[in-house]
């Protein structure tokens, strides 16, 4: 006699549409590896290429359609969330994601890109020597690209701790690797590989420690869960506020914020340009992406006490980027402050929990990361001679920029562009997404921190005047040359030229797009 009682299965509903986006990105990273290792030698970079661009348009199109279909609910497959939030996000993403390998797949007029031959010759050696000889050019780096695309798209959707772990490290791996393989000055792009590495790892370990806190706390994996929990217990347990700082480090960490900023700099000089682009421009926008999920489903309800600390972090980020900035003389070092800057600003809109603030903030990450593809796609192109007219690497010092405005035109009104985005000058991107962030922080009662921002701004603005003047005021500097190329990273710098002048004059139909993205509290 069975005693047991009957059980009924119910057959899980798991909408796959919704991973879609993601797995063609992740479908196009596997198909360029089987590429790399199976292809003959000389079709593996074009089918690399190929591939890598195929997958960011076909997810870009397939992000649209979401858009439309989607109801008002958030719908969610587990531990990952699907709303307004994601999509748009994800779409800016794969954008990005498109134009960055434009100009990572470019190559000057003699055949050399900006990455070295083989990642695991030894600078210097025979053996670096030997695949210099051969013009040997691998081609795994748009295999890297598009698995650090998956976890930044994964970033911004994760609900839970574990697969907000899991994206980071997916997203961030790869980086690691890129960062070190620069083709010029290799030695410094190994050495930025590796101090990447090794706090990326020590900041992972913050975000892990941080989630333990909040699990046990909440007794949930799940971050919204997290919600719920803090409201019934008033919001006044330490250990909340303990775990919710921890985590808030590993995403600061990720924007470049002070004081979790050192990386930045070295990192951004060091690394090839077109991967410090890549960098710069989409994981701020994965990064900022989950820092606002978690940040208004968990830490809102806690700001009474996070408020004074994060504010200290957005004050300490607009300082240190702005005023150390100043006093740099390379181009590359000088962006990368920048950066710094860029991210105390953006800190204002997450902060300011106002309606409308969530897309605001993407709308400046938008912004920011076209102006930033245009500005190292233009930096690749400028090299350095040596004195037998030989190609070398970029030509970073500020001096050595003199005079491009003659010798290249139009290479330096795209940079003249970029840097007018950057310091937000109307009828550029960069003023709609500075005005509506700072918009934002008054609404939110930030009044005296916005006026910080604007003195920085106009402060940041003194450091991209002073490249526009050598490119357009002062005589060519010699032993510089803006190179030609085979045009991938000309389409990427006229794209990004062109959409950062038109979203800075016709910002209307993207606004009221972004203006739709919420985040529903559970």
């Amino acid at each position: 006699m069975n005693l047991l009682p009957a059980v009924e299965f119910v057959e899980p509903t798991v909408q796959y549409a919704t991973l879609v986006p993601v797995g063609i990105i992740l479908a196009g990273a596997v198909i360029a590896l089987l590429i790399e290792t199976f292809a003959p030698a000389k079709a593996r970079r074009m089918g690399s290429i190929i591939v890598a661009l195929v997958a960011t348009l076909a997810s870009a199109v397939v992000l649209v359609s979401r858009w439309f279909l989607m109801a008002d609910q958030a719908s969610s497959i587990g531990e990952y969330i699907e709303d307004h939030l994601t999509i748009a996000a994800q779409l800016i993403l794969v954008i990005i994601g498109f134009l960055a390998i434009l100009v990572v797949a470019d190559r000057t007029q003699v055949g050399d890109g900006a990455f070295v031959g083989q990642p695991a010759d030894r600078p210097g050696s025979s053996d670096e020597e030997l695949t210099d000889s051969k013009n040997y050019q691998r081609s795994e780096v748009f295999t890297l690209m598009l698995f650090s695309l998956v976890g930044m798209m994964l970033f911004p959707a994760a609900d839970s701790y574990i697969v907000l772990f899991v994206a980071l490290e997916v997203m961030s791996l790869p980086l690691y690797i890129m960062a070190a393989t620069a083709r010029y000055r290799r030695q410094l792009s190994q050495e930025a590989g590796i101090k990447y590495f090794i706090l990326g790892a020590f900041a992972s370990g913050f975000m892990l420690m941080g989630s333990a806190l909040l699990y046990g706390f909440s007794g949930s994996l799940i971050i919204s869960d997290m919600h719920a929990a803090v409201v019934t217990q008033g919001g006044m347990d330490m250990l909340a506020v303990a775990g919710v700082l921890l985590v808030m480090v590993g995403l600061l960490f990720k924007v470049g914020a002070a004081p979790f900023h050192a990386w930045t700099p070295d990192v951004y000089t060091g690394a090839p340009t077109p991967i410090t682009g890549f960098m710069a421009a989409a994981v701020k926008v994965a990064a900022f992406g989950a820092m606002i999920r978690f940040y208004q489903v968990v830490a809102a309800a806690l700001q009474w006490d996070l408020v004074p600390v994060l504010v200290a972090v957005a004050v300490m980020t607009m300082v240190v980027g702005t005023f150390v900035g100043v006093v740099q003389k390379d181009v590359k070092r000088m962006l990368a402050f920048s950066s710094i800057a860029h991210a105390g600003f953006i800190l204002i809109g997450v902060f300011s929990l106002v309606q409308g603030s969530t897309g605001h903030v993407l709308l400046y990450v938008l912004t920011y990361g076209l102006a930033t593809i245009g500005a190292f796609g233009v930096i690749s192109l400028v090299r350095r001679k040596d004195s037998r007219n030989n190609i070398m690497g970029e030509a970073t010092h500020l001096d050595q920029w003199a005079g491009l405005g003659k010798t290249s035109p139009l290479l330096a009104t795209s940079m003249l562009i970029f840097l007018l985005s950057f310091a937000g000058i109307p009828l550029t991107a960069g003023f709609v997404g500075k005005f509506v962030v700072f918009s934002d922080g008054f609404a939110g009662g930030m009044g005296w921190l916005v006026a910080l921002a604007l003195l920085c701004s106009a402060v940041t603005a003194f450091f991209y005047f002073r490249l526009v003047r050598q490119m357009f005021f002062a005589e060519p500097a010699e032993g510089v040359v803006a190179v030609n190329s085979e045009g991938f990273g000309i389409i990427a710098i006229a794209i990004t030229a062109v959409a950062t002048v038109v979203l800075g004059v016709f910002p209307g139909p993207v606004l009221s797009v972004l203006d739709q993205v919420a985040i529903l509290l559970p």
